[in-house]
């Protein structure tokens, strides 16, 4: 995705809300800022149009949940990306906001560089500054991909194999995603296949799971060595993407 990406920022009048707009312009974004007000980034979200709105939990008029609920009014052509943010730290709200849409929730205070990366993550991106290019085209790298996998032995009709595919060529092009797999690399792959993160989670457990039923035991141990041990069991979903991803990233020397 070479164009700019236009986001839509929340707070118009706070030092902090200033700042995000300071450094997410600095990476190349075309920064949109609105009132801290549920309503007014209804309005401005049908107005602009972004990419992706930045907003807080909590606002005046109507909250994030609120926003979230009436985006289907709006009748926009693309969903944008829904980026929170709040002080509180409750694992229930986060998880339900979460399951209503949002795409990302973030802790304050975080970092604001951390932030426009996991923007340029979630939507493809690569942001000014960012990480190098992947030496291998889009292409190149779903017909390496595939190909593992179908020596592996994971079935190309089962969605997990779509999702898993998709997964590691994230992996690939940006080796910090997998530090966040629950709340960054799942909902990347939910988002380019319209579905959630649960069912991404479960499908690609599914598919790695009949691939050590059914594959090749010689293959499997030169990709995964001790992991496919009787004593250990099959490797983890992060395992699993893990270790191709890095395989193919030094086989394409990618850095």
């Amino acid at each position: 995705m070479s164009e700019q990406i236009k986001v839509l920022l929340a707070d118009d009048q706070t030092e902090f809300g200033q700042n995000c707009a300071v450094i997410l312009k600095k990476y190349g974004y075309d920064v949109k800022l609105s009132k801290k007000d549920g309503n007014d980034v209804l309005l401005r979200l049908g107005e602009e149009k972004p990419d992706a709105v930045l907003m807080d939990a909590f606002m005046q008029g109507l909250d994030a949940l609120g926003v979230i609920k009436q985006l289907n009014t709006l009748k926009l052509k693309k969903r944008p990306l829904i980026l929170l943010m709040s002080a509180v730290n409750n694992p229930r709200l986060e998880e339900e906001l979460l399951a209503a849409g949002a795409d990302y929730y973030f802790l304050k205070p975080f970092d604001i560089d951390m932030m426009a990366q996991r923007v340029a993550q979630l939507t493809g991106w690569n942001i000014a500054g960012g990480n190098a290019a992947a030496a291998a085209t889009d292409n190149e790298l779903e017909v390496l991909v595939s190909d593992i996998m179908r020596q592996i032995g994971v079935p190309a009709h089962i969605r997990g194999y779509h999702y898993l595919r998709e997964a590691i060529i994230l992996s690939i092009r940006n080796n910090d995603i997998m530090s966040s797999v629950t709340k960054l690399l799942y909902p990347t792959v939910a988002r380019t296949f319209s579905t959630s993160s649960s069912r991404v989670e479960r499908a690609i457990r599914h598919a790695i799971e009949v691939a050590w039923d059914r594959g090749d035991v010689d293959i499997l141990n030169s990709y995964f060595g001790y992991t496919i041990q009787t004593s250990r069991g099959k490797p983890t979903n992060s395992e699993f993407i893990a270790m191709i991803s890095d395989k193919l990233r030094l086989k394409l020397k990618i850095s």
